[in-house]
């Protein structure tokens, strides 16, 4: 049907750039006087948006049910994507275009709704069993469709204009798409029926006939239409008009709304699920815009990329890689290299033969990470137009790459990047995650992981449920998820993230519900897994200028009940068990700290105290001030801390705990100066006694020295700990070796490979000696290269240095002899170690 007086049936395949090119001289030759495409009808209202110059390709439409936005479909177009050139067209010369697939009302009423909306999901688009292109390809011995369809179809000549007949290639498709469908069967890609593809496809060309049918009415015959290659048998077709009213009589119907979103040539990449995607969308993104060499402008970028990654590439290689890759398409016969050509050629010139770099050139060019813009007139949600107010507001714009933003929440822009991110994952659009800060451990930092994924569309239509505005929207949600929260653990965390994304509206409400759980809760495993994350939020809120006291009062409480009900719950645990406890022993253990350290924050320092130092007190009695740890703090903050230290006195020495817990509680009193070193000793000579299980006594070490390179610094700085450890070592049956050494192994090998080999090396100079051993001679050195103790000499002459870049010395100026006189220098150094520490907070 591509007569003078027949409508000319132009099939593509979807997203290639010969395709858009054939069917733009198609176009340009045959001049209709209107344009039909492949696509939902209901877009017809929007199409004039595709000639706004902020309509930036890639793009999709996002067809969705209201009632139920996760049942969604999408329709997406490239700049090289046929459809989209035939819309363009048509929009540029003023031709009516017409979308003619299915409705998607029946579109999205025969989806499954218990199915995942995703790019695969386009139901003008379904995946077919068998790509008919590349059956086609094959069969000429192509082991590319694209490369294809640029040799067989673009590149064909036949007798008629000079310039060749632009409407011959698709009548030759034509003819051999008729024989493939009649091989594969009608209307059934592949053969099968699996998913309905090919009852779908019966209804889709049903539709479509009947389109243009009214289209030939209401403009003539000389019309065009671009549609899947696979469907130009069906609509060449003859068909009563009956038939295809009665196939389409009685399909179930939605209510759906349509727009227009961006998308991502990563999203158009068939390895993301999409089944009409392609392999390559930025190699045919770059062969439909380059104006003319090809070849020498890819391997260009090619080598572009490889430099600003530092990898050796001179134009040298960028010349004999274009003579390569020419070479091979000769050798391969093909009339001009492709991306098999120049990719080999790229890796052999210019990657050394490795396919490390290559693989940086597929994810950066191959693929690409292109994301389109669509108008601001274009139709959207109420949350999504106020998601995009903020996005400009806070200069915050959505990337397809992945990329890392540090923030600072002292900043107010900053602060509120954070609160926006952070509603939005409670919303549950992920276009952040948060991760490690690389700047510091100060918990003013924050740094976000930013990726917009198409779907992310998907996710804000269905947060519009819950209201019109982010802040408003996930209030709503986070109320919600506090009434239905199942455990106390979700209600807590709840609340860290309602801080976090600055939401005081909500945190009556989730605070109500808390307190109430709380109290009826009477399981220590619930209570220890809720505290962390509350006693956090109370720290948030300090830090992000909100009132958190009624968190605080609740983490209080709560603590307390932790305190009276732990040694009990740590009692008969296995050894899975046992590990999981030791991590929330060490999460209480942070979080009392954390309470402390926010009631320091809150209480004013007495004048004349600010540069006290600390210093050891005597087992059993008040705790020192520890910068960042468990120090005094009020006077409740204090009775807090005394307590904790009791329950962890408790776990120390209770036998029949699991030496994991025992060897933990004993570490943890030991690093807040509450467990002098020979009491350790004799904890630790206690677990590894003879009469103590193998297995036991390797669970305590791990417990007691499981703390990454904490634990090993404290071997190497502890004789009387490592002599001990060592002579256990030494002295376990060699029946029993074998069972403890997967505990030994897990323990050391966490320790840092430099405090490894330190220790390897005491051990091979000597064994250290007993508990409170010291070096034979005052003021040497023993076997293993230590001093007997600090050097105050020497200790003294930096002081005036780090005064002066802390400023906290009383007279910086006044030189060595001066600037400390008079000062314990011991006491002095950890004063201002602490303030260094502070310092990085």
């Amino acid at each position: 049907m591509t007569g003078p007086a027949a409508p000319a049936l132009l099939g593509v395949r979807h997203h290639g750039p010969g395709s858009a090119r054939a069917v733009r001289a198609a176009l340009d030759q045959r001049r209709p006087g209107a344009v039909l495409i492949e696509g939902p009808p209901e877009a017809d209202p929007l199409v004039h948006l595709a000639a706004d110059p902020g309509m930036r390709p890639p793009v999709a439409l996002l067809a969705h049910v209201p009632e139920d936005p996760g049942r969604a479909a999408f329709w997406p177009f490239a700049d090289f994507s046929p459809e989209w050139t035939a819309l363009r067209w048509a929009l540029d010369h003023g031709v009516p275009v017409r979308f003619i697939d299915l409705p998607v009302t029946h579109t999205l009423a025969l989806r499954d709704p218990d199915r995942e909306p995703g790019p695969e999901g386009s139901g003008a688009r379904s995946a077919p069993e068998a790509d008919p292109l590349a059956a086609l390809a094959a069969a000429a011995g192509h082991d590319d469709p694209e490369l294809w369809w640029e040799d067989a179809v673009e590149h064909r000549r036949g007798g008629g204009p000079a310039g060749g007949d632009a409407l011959a290639p698709f009548e030759a498709l034509a003819e051999a798409m008729t024989e493939l469908r009649a091989g594969y069967g009608e209307g059934n890609r592949g053969g099968r029926d699996e998913g309905g593809h090919g009852i779908r496809d019966a209804l889709r060309e049903a539709h479509m006939r009947l389109k243009l049918r009214e289209a030939r009415r209401e403009f003539g015959d000389g019309i065009a239409v671009v549609c899947g290659a696979w469907h130009v048998p069906a609509l060449a077709e003859k068909r009563t008009v009956a038939e295809d009213r009665q196939a389409l009589k009685g399909l179930p119907k939605v209510k759906a709304e349509i727009s227009w979103v961006p998308w991502t040539h990563r999203r158009l990449a068939r390895r993301s699920g999409y089944g009409a995607g392609i392999d390559s969308p930025g190699w045919y993104a770059h062969l439909f815009h380059a104006p003319d060499r090809p070849v020498e402008r890819w391997l260009t970028e090619v080598a572009r990329l490889l430099r600003e990654e530092d990898f050796p590439v001179s134009s040298a290689h960028v010349i004999e890689a274009v003579r390569l890759a020419d070479t091979l398409a000769a050798l391969r016969g093909r009339p001009l290299a492709g991306l098999t050509e120049t990719t080999d050629a790229a890796r052999a010139v210019m990657c050394d033969g490795s396919d490390v770099p290559l693989a940086l050139v597929r994810e950066r060019l191959v693929v690409g990470d292109a994301l389109g813009e669509i108008p601001d007139e274009a139709p959207a949600t109420p949350l999504q137009r106020d998601l995009t107010r903020l996005q400009r507001t806070l200069r915050l714009k959505p990337e397809a790459a992945e990329r890392d933003c540090e923030l600072d929440l002292r900043k107010d822009t900053d602060a509120a990047r954070s609160r926006l991110l952070h509603r939005l994952r409670l919303l549950g659009v992920g276009w952040g995650e948060p991760v490690r800060s690389r700047g510091g451990l100060g918990t003013f930092r924050e740094t976000w992981r930013l990726r917009w994924e198409p779907e992310l569309s998907v996710r804000v239509a269905e947060a519009a449920a819950w209201g019109t505005t982010v802040e408003g929207a996930a209030t709503a949600k986070a109320e919600s998820r506090a009434v239905a929260a199942p455990a106390l653990a979700d209600l807590t965390s709840l609340a860290e993230r309602c801080l976090l994304a600055g939401l005081p509206d909500a945190l009556p409400t989730v605070m109500r519900v808390l307190a109430d759980r709380a109290a009826l809760d009477t399981d220590v495993a619930h209570l220890v897994k809720a505290l962390p994350a509350l006693v956090r939020s109370v720290r948030y809120g300090d830090v992000r200028r909100t009132d958190a006291t009624a968190l605080g009062e609740v983490a209080a409480g709560l603590a307390e009940r932790v305190f009276v009900g732990l040694p009990a719950a740590c009692a008969g645990l296995d050894t899975d068990a046992a590990a999981e406890m030791r991590g929330h022993l060490d999460a209480v253990h942070q979080a009392v700290g954390l309470l402390a350290e926010t009631g320091r924050a809150r209480t004013p320092v007495p004048h004349g105290t600010e540069g006290a130092a600390p210093g050891r007190v005597p087992e059993g009695g008040p705790g020192p001030v520890l910068p960042g740890g468990t120090g005094t703090g009020t006077g409740a903050d204090r009775d807090r801390q005394e307590r904790w230290a009791g329950v962890l006195r408790v776990l120390a020495e209770r036998e029949g705990l699991p030496g994991e817990i025992r060897g933990r509680a004993a570490r943890l009193l030991l690093d807040d100066r509450r467990l002098t070193e020979d009491r350790a000793a004799r904890l630790m000579g206690r677990a590894l006694s003879a009469g103590t299980e193998p297995a036991g006594a390797a669970a305590w070490i791990e417990g007691f020295l499981g703390d990454g390179s904490a634990g090993g610094m404290l071997l190497v700085h502890d004789e009387s700990l490592l002599a001990l450890v060592d002579a256990w070592l030494v002295g376990v049956p060699p029946a029993a070796f074998t069972a403890v050494l997967p505990l030994l192994r897990r323990t050391f090998s966490a320790y840092e490979p430099g405090v490894r080999r330190t220790l390897g090396e005491l051990v091979r100079r000597g064994s250290p000696g007993g508990p409170g051993s010291r070096p034979p001679l005052p003021g040497g050195q023993d076997t293993r290269g230590f001093g007997p103790g600090l050097d105050e000499e020497r200790a003294a002459a930096v002081l005036p240095t780090l005064h002066a870049l802390l400023g906290t010395g009383p007279d910086t100026t006044a030189g060595p002899d001066r600037a400390d006189e008079g000062a314990d220098p011991p006491a002095v150094l950890v004063t201002t170690g602490a303030a260094i520490e502070g310092t990085g907070r």
